[in-house]
């Protein structure tokens, strides 16, 4: 990776630049779309809030500040305490930071000037927040655009990330019982606001039993055609139905399911076994924005869409691919009650997955001009995931083989 000219994010060796060019580039993004809206007038200027340092329930201990989210994409500032400015019609920024005390520099360290934050973050102008109000005053702006409401659903960092998330395990037989089968590792890494989110399910002893194996490799199954599949264009709800349709096939083939394919897809079977979304997009947020937040709804700022909005995969997205299939007592005995659905059920050969628990896979990918590039490198198939826990320690480098896919 080429060295990035201006000021860049930075952690040091082995982690990545990332130029606060990019920034720029966010708030000219978000000029241009406000300027070919109708509705906003001349001489408007967008004004964002930063995020606040909060403390845990005693006042002694602070809470690990991570930025807001719609602040650090048209920003890309670290500190707390902040607001931000753009006028749209020039594309004039504005940052203002907090006025600290001096005894900050006692407990925390240097206290910087404006000068050093401008050229730090590449704005135009850097003011202290207490100066706002006559700060915008002086620009005369017609109207100030807003952000109100918050983001409610909420890559290839994580080759080499330390991992902290969600931890699920699923157990055999009983919710308490003392013996693990498999592990279920929902998790991800984040640098620079920017996150990522990896599923593994590996078994607790290192070997796969048949019956983990055969619903591991279909699972596995439907993720790598789903990636297969992936190109600009391609309608995500499709993508959802082919998982759908490689897990009751490879069901079937196992002996828990019975009949005809197109007839169980008409019921909806696959529901039964695989309950959530194929995926989301993943950026900022980790679940990168699942709905607009009121006020934005109508404008469609640049880069903030879904899944569920954008039905189309375009070049440059950044999503996952998270396939499960899951033997949740609930959903099967509703399924079993439902005569549409309970015909294709083989009940016996079902009894003996009650308990299983489930497998997921959940992978990060980008959107090419062609197809895919896979941002995660970790063991997949069996064979490597048998091998990889025998070894009890080693480097996942080596895991990478379906790093594209072209059409």
């Amino acid at each position: 990776m080429a060295a990035a000219a201006g000021p860049s994010f930075w952690l040091g060796n082995e982690t990545l630049k990332v130029p606060v060019a990019l920034f720029a580039l966010n708030r000219r993004r978000l000029c241009d779309r406000l300027r070919q809206h109708k509705d906003v007038q001349k001489n408007s200027v967008v004004l964002l809030q930063g995020g606040e340092e909060t403390q845990r329930y005693c006042t002694d201990t602070g809470i690990v500040f991570r930025q807001e989210s719609y602040f650090h994409w048209t920003f890309g500032v670290t500190e707390a305490g902040c607001f931000g400015a753009v006028d749209v019609d020039t594309g004039r920024s504005m940052l203002f930071v907090p006025l600290l005390p001096e005894s900050y520099a006692v407990w925390m360290g240097k206290i910087h000037p404006p000068e050093h934050f401008k050229k730090k973050y590449a704005v135009d102008e850097v003011h202290y927040v207490n100066e706002i109000a006559s700060v915008l005053a002086s620009k005369k702006p017609s109207v100030l655009l807003t952000l109100r409401g918050v983001n409610t659903d909420s890559g290839s960092i994580s080759k080499e990330a330390s991992f902290e998330g969600i931890s699920q395990f699923n157990v055999n037989n009983k919710i308490l019982h003392p013996e693990i089968a498999e592990c279920l590792f929902d998790m991800g890494g984040e640098y620079y606001c920017y996150g990522s989110d990896i599923t593994c399910t590996f078994p607790a002893n290192g070997k796969f039993t048949p019956d983990q194996r055969a619903i591991y490799e279909a699972v596995l199954k439907s993720s790598r055609a789903v990636m297969k599949a992936v190109k600009p264009g391609v309608a995500w709800p499709d993508m959802h139905r082919l998982a759908d349709r490689v897990h009751l096939e490879e069901l079937t083939k196992i002996g828990i399911l019975k009949g005809n394919v197109d007839d169980m897809v008409k019921v909806h079977l696959g529901a039964v076994f695989m309950p959530h979304g194929l995926g989301h997009l993943l950026g900022i947020d980790v679940h990168d924005v699942g709905g607009y937040p009121e006020g934005v709804e109508r404008i469609d700022l640049p880069g903030l869409r879904s899944l569920r909005t954008a039905r189309n995969l375009e070049q440059g997205m950044v999503l996952t691919i998270e396939p499960g299939i899951y033997f949740i007592n609930h959903l099967l005995d509703q399924a079993l009650r439902d005569p549409t659905q309970s015909c294709f059920i083989n009940n016996d050969v079902l009894q003996r997955f009650r308990g299983f628990g489930g497998v997921r896979i959940e992978d990060d990918i980008a959107v090419t001009a062609s197809g895919m590039e896979l941002l995660t490198c970790v063991p997949r198939t069996v064979e490597e995931i048998e091998a990889f826990m025998a070894e009890g320690q080693g480097s996942t480098k080596s895991f990478g083989s379906l790093s594209k896919q072209k059409e």
